[in-house]
């Protein structure tokens, strides 16, 4: 484990000085960041921008005032972006164990402040292990929304990840994070290749895997909101690691104590009312769910508790209750998905 973690020091510390150093693709986005995010990315120091190793855009909406912790932040190119989505009443937080990245983070708090125009920083940064979190001094239920951007893939102990994250969150906060994950387990003597290992493929989470960790942690339903194959393109790195598929898949989730393994039917109604900043005419729980603003929606147990136990509730309206259970709802999997077509989530 000691090793593993050293390694990746090694590789994002002194072996890559900017995103172009990377030897394959699979921490780096290939999709165009939300209008909300885009907007602010050119206000970021170019060296943040530069040095910014991620396969996603992890940020989800309604961040204003919210508590934000960015796991494995780097130089602090989300934190930032969170910075200034949450606004002054809000705090971002960022989590990196690399001394060079997190030095580079620091260094641009007084300037990124002003060009977001907050009279104070409303960013920490915090060099340490994403597996202890607690020694850091982040207490329990005490962040409402936690990202990370292709980081929990380098982790030789996701478990002790998982359950750091499912104590910090509040009540109905929010875990959403991209990330690279593999149709099948890695090889140990693959797994812990320092080059394969930094280039987020040799610690890519088999999604069946993931699935099994999520609920031990306390997530019996978690949802997929996008899932992308990934292309290698280096043919010495392909004929190592081949044999597996990657993709890059963006997961939300969230720390509600009523979530079933199944989705469960119980005659419940959603309907979205259009209020989330950006999204006027419909909002994606994930990537199988799309809400059309006034349009009812039947919805499992599931899906209801997250549209309305969470700060999203805010924008939506359910009818009913669990007092009448009607069956499992209409054409439900496992939580999580199973296999690599559907994505994942309880809901089909």
């Amino acid at each position: 484990m000691n090793n593993i973690i050293e390694n990746v020091k090694e590789y994002y510390g002194k072996q890559l000085k900017s995103s172009s150093d990377l030897k394959t693709g699979a921490c780096c986005p290939d999709e165009v960041p939300p209008k909300e995010i885009g907007v602010i990315l050119p206000l970021i120091a170019e060296e943040i921008r530069d040095k910014f190793y991620g396969c996603g855009s992890p940020l989800p909406p309604m961040l204003e005032g919210m508590t934000v912790l960015d796991l494995g932040c780097g130089t602090g190119r989300d934190v930032y972006i969170a910075s200034k989505l949450v606004g002054e009443s809000g705090r971002a937080i960022g989590v990196d164990m690399t001394t060079e990245q997190i030095e580079i983070a620091k260094k641009y708090q007084k300037e990124q402040s002003k060009s977001f125009g907050h009279k104070d920083s409303n960013v920490k940064f915090l060099q340490g292990y994403i597996e202890d979190l607690e020694s850091l001094g982040i207490e329990d239920n005490s962040v409402d929304v936690v990202i990370s951007n292709c980081v929990i893939n380098l982790s030789p102990a996701k478990d002790r990840v998982f359950q750091e994250i499912y104590r910090v969150l509040k009540p109905g906060g929010e875990l959403y994070f991209s990330d690279v994950f593999a149709d099948r387990r890695i090889p140990e003597a693959l797994a812990s290749d320092p080059v394969l290992r930094g280039e987020c493929l040799g610690g890519a989470m088999y999604v069946e895997d993931f699935r099994r960790l999520m609920a031990s942690c306390g997530w019996l339903d978690f949802r997929y909101t996008s899932v992308r194959n990934l292309e290698l393109n280096n043919e010495e790195i392909e004929e190592k690691i081949g044999f597996v598929n990657f993709s890059s898949r963006t997961v939300r989730a969230f720390k509600l104590d009523d979530l079933e393994d199944i989705c469960e039917d119980f005659g419940q109604v959603a309907y979205y009312d259009g209020s989330i900043s950006g999204h006027p005419h419909f909002f994606d729980l994930d990537d199988h769910h799309r809400f059309f603003t006034g349009q009812p929606m039947l919805v499992c147990g599931n899906s209801a508790s997250m549209v309305s136990g969470t700060r999203y509730g805010k924008a939506f309206k359910i009818i009913g209750n669990r007092d009448v259970h009607y069956g499992v709802f209409g054409g439900c999997a496992p939580a999580g998905g199973g296999d690599e077509a559907a994505g994942g989530g309880a809901c089909c």
